[in-house]
């Protein structure tokens, strides 16, 4: 059931995306289908030496070689389809195209029935910020306009849970961290990361899962971006009181 906290002042929300706007196993279940059909028409050497469980087996063998890259899923997947590519006799310099099927289909995503209402509810409310470590592109996917701007771990160096990326998000938008609720539904990526960092949060718990940590909790829990909206409007007397 949601859990409903007494007002808090909200000037700004951070939030992340898969998981969140829309479930990304249909993605992941996706996105390695379409780059080896692709692979198979324009790279064959390669789709025959690596099938999808190979290619991802080469895929974590080279995350584990070049933790630098650790938080830039594009960087290394255009790694491992040229590592893929040569090693099979086919041109490296095709992996740029590969990597665009992929991504293409990466960003073909289907949102929760409650995100797109939502979205448009939040960002009339407060200024919004996209925060995550995937590699999604709003552009692509057609709800940049809700959002102030969109900060990736490839583009901050460093993922959540990391405070700084957090606090870099709360720099952008000129809020002090106590004044911005990030929405997530990781338990510890999205919701004791911000909290570390001096956020306020909301864990969207679709599941309706049990909080798991006795030491540190969510400000709000609840099961929709619908049900935020709703918190924010009902709150709002509060809110713009200390907002004034």
């Amino acid at each position: 059931m949601p859990q409903f906290e007494a007002a808090f002042p909200v000037r700004a929300i951070t939030l992340d995306l898969d998981d969140t706007l829309w479930p990304f196993a249909p993605i992941g279940a996706r996105v390695e289908t379409v780059q080896h059909d692709w692979l198979r028409t324009h790279c064959p050497r390669t789709a025959a030496c690596f099938p999808i469980p190979a290619m991802r087996e080469l895929r974590d063998r080279l995350n584990a070689q070049h933790p630098h890259l650790a938080h830039d899923f594009s960087a290394m997947r255009r790694l491992t389809l040229e590592h893929a590519m040569r090693e099979a006799g086919d041109d490296p310099a095709l992996a740029e195209a590969a990597f665009e099927a992929f991504f293409a289909e990466r960003n073909r995503v289907e949102f929760y029935p409650d995100a797109l209402p939502a979205l448009a509810r939040l960002s009339a409310r407060a200024p919004l910020a996209a925060l995550s470590n995937g590699n999604a592109d709003l552009v692509r996917i057609g709800v940049h306009g809700h959002f102030r701007f969109q900060l990736g771990a490839r583009d901050h160096g460093a993922p959540k849970p990391s405070a700084s990326i957090f606090l870099a998000a709360c720099e952008r938008l000129g809020v002090e961290p106590a004044h911005v609720q990030h929405v997530g539904d990781d338990v510890e990526m999205d919701v004791v990361g911000a909290a570390q960092a001096g956020l306020r949060t909301c864990w969207l718990n679709r599941e309706e899962h049990a909080w798991p940590r006795a030491d540190i909790a969510p400000d709000l829990q609840l099961p929709t971006l619908t049900a935020l909206a709703d918190w924010l409007d009902a709150a709002r007397p509060s809110l713009d009181i200390a907002a004034a």
